[in-house]
């Protein structure tokens, strides 16, 4: 494993942020990082980096503690700028230069013109999303084994959101370990091939994004009129959870998809899909309550 954390625990005063977390991932992996605001991503990445120190919990990168000889193969993108404001983007390309035995100065500037920056202009007249993409040139620039991104592609729009994730993409075909957050679920569903789901400081799921998407499908039936009485599927234990919104019945199934498919077509249905989950659909069922009530009406 490139990242090992295990048993991380870090207290703010009575306030937990992370409880007990355990986290693998392996080398030449992309692992996304999940979780609603003030879940422990951020905590995670600061006690993984040394920036703060755990209340308790092993981190090990490369299958060591975190030494200053790490910095030489790590790059780390903070959700907020950490650039400074008085130096153009050159200036910090150059000083990435000075800084890293492994800065690649033909893939600085292929990346200063992908991202358009113009390298002249001081970082304080830049927008959030240049700076963003300023960040990354130097993160990537010193082709590192490991890369910690938090929110990397904030700020930036649609187009350059996409060329962030392809950098992820090739940098990890290429054997970099990439752990990443991101709000934008669909970001992390197209590049993250691991997938941890934080809720209140804890690892509520983790797995291979495409086993997780296998694990269950949704038997979608839409009626003519309100819909009628499940009772059947309610009891039903291949049935993990149903949900009524309107005229939409949803039946989360574990197993037997198609037999509860003909099970709620015998409820004479306008139609019925067995569709597919999405990441979308894995991180809300991961990181609601069990007890919560949906806005739509859960069937329990």
């Amino acid at each position: 494993m490139m990242i090992a954390i295990q048993h991380l625990t870090k207290r703010y005063g009575s306030q937990a942020a992370v409880s007990g977390l355990d986290l693998e991932i392996e080398r030449g992996s992309i692992c996304g990082l999940l979780g609603p605001n003030g879940s422990g991503k951020t905590t995670t990445f600061k006690c993984l980096l040394g920036f703060t120190r755990p209340d308790s919990g092993t981190l090990l990168i490369d299958g060591k503690p975190l030494e200053p000889a790490t910095f030489e193969r790590l790059s780390y993108v903070p959700e907020r700028s950490a650039l400074y404001d008085w130096m153009t983007a050159a200036q910090h390309v150059e000083l990435q230069r000075r800084s890293f035995r492994r800065f690649d100065a033909a893939r600085a500037r292929e990346l200063l013109e992908i991202f358009r920056l113009d390298p002249n202009k001081k970082t304080k007249r830049l927008s959030k999303g240049q700076q963003t993409a300023v960040a990354l040139v130097l993160a990537f620039s010193i082709r590192p084994d490991v890369l910690v991104l938090d929110e990397p592609a904030s700020g930036l729009d649609p187009i350059f959101q996409r060329v962030v994730m392809d950098l992820m993409i090739d940098a990890a075909a290429n054997g970099a370990t990439i752990l990443f957050s991101s709000h934008q679920i669909t970001q992390v569903e197209r590049a993250a091939d691991h997938v941890a789901i934080l809720r209140q400081g804890k690892v509520v799921l983790d797995g291979v994004v495409d086993s997780l998407k296998s694990d269950e499908k949704i038997v979608e039936a839409i009626f003519d009129d309100a819909v009628p009485p499940v009772d059947g599927l309610a009891h039903d234990v291949r049935v993990r959870r149903l949900e009524r919104s309107g005229r939409i019945l949803r039946a989360y199934v574990r197993t037997d998809s198609d037999a509860i498919a003909r099970q709620v077509e015998d409820l004479h249905p306008r139609s019925v899909s067995v569709l597919d989950l999405n990441l979308e659909d894995i991180f809300l069922g991961a990181v609601e309550p069990d007890n919560r009530v949906e806005p739509f009406g859960e069937i329990r």
